[in-house]
C-alpha cells in the first residue's frame, strides 16, 4: 500500500466543506468527513483503481455523491490535490 498525503488545498477543501456543513448539522460534518478519509484507501492499495481526472495526470474518487476526491498517483505515494463538490466548476480554470 502506498502512503496517502493530503495537500495543504486538499486539506483546506476539506475543511470548508465540513465546516459549512457542520454549522447546520455537525453529526452529518463529521459522517461526511469520515466518509471522504476513507474513500481514499483503497487508491493507496490499487492506486489506478479509480477514472481518470479531467485534469492529465490525476485520477478521481467519487467519495460521495456530491463530493469528488482528485488524487495523483506519485512514485512512492497518493498525493490528494483537491476535494470538489460534485457540481463545481472542475478543473478550476
Amino acid at each position: 500500500m502506498l502512503p496517502v498525503r493530503w495537500t495543504v488545498d486538499a486539506l483546506d477543501d476539506l475543511d470548508q466543506i465540513t465546516d459549512y456543513i457542520a454549522e447546520r448539522n455537525p453529526r452529518a460534518a463529521m459522517t461526511l468527513f469520515e466518509i471522504i478519509e476513507s474513500a481514499v484507501i483503497p487508491a493507496s492499495a490499487t492506486p489506478f483503481l479509480f477514472r481518470a481526472g479531467r485534469e492529465p495526470g490525476t485520477r478521481e474518487i467519487v467519495a460521495h455523491p456530491n463530493y469528488i476526491v482528485v488524487y495523483r498517483v506519485m512514485d512512492d505515494w497518493i498525493e490528494i490535490v483537491n476535494v470538489v463538490h460534485a457540481r463545481q466548476r472542475y478543473p478550476f480554470s
